[in-house]
C-alpha cells in the first residue's frame, strides 16, 4: 500500500521529500485504484457510445447522480450477442484503470448484460428490428403451399422427434409423397449454420421440391435459438421453395416462423399443413361428383325442353310453309319487277321522243327542207359563211334538201364591197 501519510503531509516548512509530484501522486492513486478494484459490478445507461474500426467498444456509463468513462476491448466486444447503444440499460463487470497521462480512471469492461432484459432476448428484438426493416418479414413475400405435393425436404435432425412426427401423420393422412431428408444439427454451437447450408441444399435439389420443411421439436429459448439466427432467417427468406417453419414452440415465435411462408406450431401439424387428408379429399372428391351428375341432368333436362319448344315451333312442325312463304314472296317480287321495268320503259320512251321532237327541230335538214341551202368548200368541207372569203375558180358543194350540185365560182359580188 503506498504511503497516505505521506500524501497527507503539508509541505509547509518540510523538506522536498514530503512534496509529491503530479506523476508520484498519480501513481499512488492508479495503485490505490486498481488494486483495489479489481472486480466489480457496475449498472447504468450507456451514452457516448463509439466503435471505431478497431473494434474497440468506448462509452460511459451513468446514472442521476454520477457518470463513469468506460471501454470494452475488441476481444470481449465480439463476443457480445446484443448490439450496444445509446440509452441501453447494463450491468457491467470489470476493473478500474488509471490512465495516468490524463489523470482520468474508466472501467474496463469484460462482462455486459442488459438490465431488466436478457441478452438473447435482446439480441432477438434488435435482430428482429433490423429484418423488418430490410422486408423480410412483409406479407406480401409470403407464397402459398401446392395442394397436392410430390417431393417434400426437411432440414432437421435426421435421429429427433421432430422428423418421426412429422413421417407418421404424413403416412396417416396422404400417400405416394417422396420425402427428402437433408440433416442438419438443430441446436449447439454450429447449428444456425447447417441449416442454412441444409436450406440452400434443398433449393439445389433435382428435380426440384415442391415444398420444404424447416424445423424441430420443441425446448426452450436457448435450445431453439439457432432458428432465430440471421443466417437461418435470411436463408429462409430467400429460399425459392414454399417454406414451412416448424420450430415445435407454440408460445415463443422464432424468427424463421416469420420469414418463412407458413408458420406450423410443432412438425405434425407441419405435415397437416403441406399434405391433404386423404379422406378430405375423397369426400370432397365425391360431393363433386354429385355437383357435376346433378349439373349434367339438370343441363340434359334443359335441353330436351328447348328441344321439344323448338320441334313445336312452326318451322319444324310444318317445314313447306315457309317455302310457300317464300315462294309466294318471289311471285310479289317478280310481279313488282315487271311493273316497274314496264313503267320505267315508258317513261324512256316518252322522254326520247320529246328528245327527237328537239333535235328535229335543230337539225340543219330540216331548215333545208323550207327551201334553204349549205354551201361548203368542196375541198375542206368548210361552210361558207361570206362572199368575201371565196376566190374565181374555186370549187364548192351545196347542200340542198334532195341532194347536192358542185359548182365552179367564175364571179364574185360582196355587198360590203
Amino acid at each position: 500500500m503506498p504511503n497516505a501519510s505521506l500524501a497527507n503531509s503539508s509541505p509547509s516548512g518540510g523538506s522536498d521529500q514530503s512534496t509529491l509530484s503530479v506523476g508520484q501522486l498519480t501513481a499512488q492513486i492508479k495503485t490505490l485504484v486498481e488494486e483495489g478494484f479489481t472486480s466489480v459490478w457496475v449498472s447504468g445507461e450507456v451514452s457516448n457510445f463509439a466503435r471505431p474500426q478497431s473494434g474497440h467498444c468506448y462509452f460511459t456509463l451513468k446514472d442521476d447522480a454520477a457518470q463513469i468513462r468506460a471501454v470494452m476491448w475488441r476481444g470481449t466486444a465480439s463476443k457480445l450477442n446484443f448490439e450496444m447503444s445509446d440509452g441501453l440499460e447494463l450491468v457491467c463487470h470489470g476493473r478500474l484503470d488509471v490512465y495516468a497521462p490524463r489523470g482520468s480512471y474508466q472501467l474496463v469492461v469484460d462482462q455486459a448484460h442488459p438490465r431488466g432484459v436478457g441478452a438473447l432476448e435482446l439480441a432477438l428484438r434488435q435482430l428482429r428490428e433490423k429484418l423488418a426493416r430490410e422486408g423480410l418479414f412483409d406479407s406480401d413475400r409470403k407464397r402459398p403451399l401446392p395442394k397436392f405435393p410430390r417431393r417434400i425436404g426437411f432440414v432437421t435432425s435426421p435421429t429427433g422427434a421432430a422428423i418421426r412426427d412429422f413421417l407418421e401423420v404424413l403416412r396417416r393422412r396422404w400417400t405416394g409423397v417422396e420425402v427428402i431428408v437433408i440433416p442438419a444439427r438443430v441446436q449447439g454451437d454450429g447449428a444456425a449454420a447447417e441449416i442454412a447450408a441444409g436450406i440452400k441444399a434443398a433449393n439445389r435439389v433435382r428435380p426440384p421440391l415442391d415444398v420444404l420443411v424447416v424445423g424441430r421439436g420443441g425446448g426452450s429459448l436457448e435450445d431453439l435459438w439457432a432458428f432465430n439466427e440471421e443466417p437461418v432467417v435470411r436463408a429462409v427468406a430467400s429460399s425459392q421453395i414454399p417454406i414451412v417453419s416448424a420450430v415445435g414452440h407454440e408460445i415463443d415465435v422464432a424468427l424463421s416462423d416469420l420469414a418463412a411462408d407458413v408458420r406450423a406450431l410443432t412438425p405434425s401439424e407441419a405435415a397437416e399443413r403441406v399434405a391433404p387428408a386423404a379422406d378430405e379429399v375423397t369426400g370432397r372428391l365425391a360431393r363433386i361428383g354429385d355437383q357435376l351428375r346433378g349439373t349434367m341432368r339438370r343441363r340434359v333436362a334443359a335441353a330436351a325442353e328447348r328441344l321439344r319448344s323448338l320441334a313445336a315451333r312452326r318451322p319444324f312442325a310444318h317445314p313447306l310453309a315457309l317455302l310457300e312463304d317464300r315462294a309466294r314472296m318471289l311471285d310479289e317480287l317478280d310481279s313488282r319487277a315487271r311493273r316497274a321495268m314496264h313503267s320505267i320503259a315508258e317513261n324512256g320512251k316518252h322522254r326520247l321522243t320529246a328528245l327527237s321532237g328537239k333535235l328535229e327541230s335543230l337539225s340543219p335538214l330540216a331548215v333545208l327542207n323550207r327551201g334553204y341551202s349549205v354551201t361548203q368548200d368542196a375541198k375542206s368541207g368548210k361552210v361558207i359563211r361570206a362572199a368575201a372569203t371565196l376566190t374565181e375558180h374555186q370549187r364548192i358543194v351545196t347542200r340542198l334538201a334532195d341532194g347536192r350540185v358542185e359548182s365552179t365560182i367564175v364571179g364574185i359580188e360582196s355587198h360590203n364591197s
